[in-house]
């Protein structure tokens, strides 16, 4: 497990442990179907990727639990919705 999900910080940032899980999977999806990073590392790890992006105010979940971006941000649209389970 990676340290950042043992911090407090990171859940409270984000408004919980199930908003956090699914920021992280939607997330996740995006960029598996292509989406570009908003930060600069080496995409071999998706998820510290992702920790990376919300710990750097990058991302957040709206009210619809849909992805976007801080404000100046390229929103994150850039991807077809699919069912993640058909992946």
């Amino acid at each position: 497990m990676l340290e950042e999900l043992k911090e407090e910080a990171i859940i409270e940032k984000v408004g919980g442990r199930f908003k956090l899980s699914t920021l992280i999977q939607k997330r996740i999806v995006q960029l598996k179907q292509g989406s570009r990073p908003l930060v600069d590392m080496p995409a071999d790890n998706l998820m510290e990727l992702v920790l990376q992006e919300i710990l750097q105010d990058k991302i957040t979940l709206d009210t619809d639990n849909q992805v976007y971006t801080a404000e100046g941000e390229t929103p994150v649209t850039d991807v077809p919705d699919i069912n993640p389970l058909e992946l």
